[in-house]
């Protein structure tokens, strides 16, 4: 009987879920950790914000997953991992121990950008603690984020400040703007929504044909482009040239950071903390380790830490912590040339990326909306 512990409900994760719900291996011991009995889905997170979606339409719940699996599900954070050891440690405490290890527990919000050019400890500032508010951890965003909106609806003024000009950014300006103005009517002129970001920072990794046809919509939505990095700062958020630029609230799109307690696993890591894994998403130290989503790095280049390529490997993943468990052969995921990118711009409209290819309108948000749908159907027991 071989010991599997899954960290993370993350998107990779629910492949090896409904794997192991198909062959329940009875030669497997397996226990999900995670924090939540809800896993959330980053793609729904800009249609929530834009009021499309009730919250409960963009969560899956991991209990009748783990079930059908024959997986124990035992809700806790992770915080440590000795790899060498093969033992996992808990917040309350507790300890598991594993013969096979499945990673998937996501990534946090890199604050560090946001953090003054000085020496210190980032977003120590008090100001930072009460008006910065990360995307990641989901759950706390999906939370907090009514909470935002009935603030600003309430204010006679209120400026909300997207730190971050990838396509996570330019989402949630577009949703934020788009649900602020529907919500605040034509009465309320008081609200402004803009995205802090240098210039060749906004949408990198895309086509100049869907930079161009995203920079029109915050244009038209009223959205403020301002080319500069911003820090945090004791009185407001500074741009790079030393100016105030005044902010009630400040969402930060700054990308990913690896989590800490994986960096001091023992695991072989990147520079930046990464998991490092090969095209079987094993761990190129510790073959009893697999990882998968935006916790690991490999060095091809078409790889990339997002929901696509975790979705992709998620079958891949699947197979091979069983078939290493039997001693069988390992598959090896290949990412595609290209991947599909569907940018929600807050009303039901959205723009596709693909390459050099793109396309814009209400029939791509329906695309989208589809898609979104489906991949939480196909996780519902």
């Amino acid at each position: 009987m071989k010991k599997l512990v899954l960290v993370g409900g993350g998107h990779a994760q629910l492949a090896v879920l409904q794997a192991l719900a198909r062959q329940r291996a009875a030669d497997i011991d397996a226990v999900l950790v995670t924090p939540s009995p809800w896993q959330y889905y980053s793609g729904m997170l800009p249609g929530f914000i834009a009021g499309h979606y009730a919250e409960a339409d963009c969560r899956i719940d991991l209990r009748p997953l783990a079930k059908a699996a024959g997986v124990r599900l035992q809700l806790g954070q992770a915080v440590e991992l000795a790899a060498d050891e093969r033992q996992l440690r808990l917040a309350e405490g507790s300890g598991l121990d594993y013969d096979l290890l499945s990673l998937d527990p996501g990534s946090a919000t890199d604050l560090d950008t946001l953090a003054p050019p000085v020496a210190g400890a980032p977003l120590a500032d008090p100001w930072a603690a009460e008006h910065v508010l990360a995307v990641k951890p989901l759950a706390h965003f999906f939370a907090l984020w009514p909470q935002l909106q009935a603030r600003a609806l309430a204010a006679s003024t209120y400026q909300l400040c997207i730190v971050g000009g990838g396509a996570a950014g330019v989402e949630l300006a577009l949703a934020a703007a788009h649900a602020l103005k529907a919500a605040a009517g034509t009465g309320h002129a008081g609200i402004r929504v803009s995205v802090l970001a240098p210039a060749a920072a906004l949408l990198p990794g895309h086509a100049q044909g869907v930079r161009a046809r995203v920079t029109r919509r915050l244009a038209d939505s009223g959205i403020l482009v301002v080319p500069q990095r911003a820090h945090s700062g004791t009185d407001g958020l500074r741009l790079a040239d030393g100016r105030l630029y005044p902010a009630d609230c400040v969402i930060a799109a700054t990308g990913a950071r690896a989590l800490p307690w994986l960096e001091r696993s023992g695991l072989a890591c990147s520079d930046d903390g990464w998991i490092e894994v090969g095209d079987t998403h094993q761990s190129l130290s510790h073959p009893e380790v697999f990882a998968a989503g935006d916790c690991c790095t490999r060095l091809d280049p078409r790889f990339a830490r997002s929901g696509v390529h975790a979705v992709h490997a998620g079958p891949v993943l699947a197979h091979n912590l069983l078939a290493h468990a039997r001693g069988e052969a390992l598959r090896h995921y290949t990412p595609r040339r290209h991947s599909l990118y569907l940018i929600a711009c807050g009303p039901r409209w959205a723009i596709a990326s693909w390459g050099r290819w793109s396309a814009q309108g209400r029939w791509v948000w329906r695309w989208k909306d589809w898609i979104d749908r489906r991949f939480i159907r196909s996780h519902s027991v």
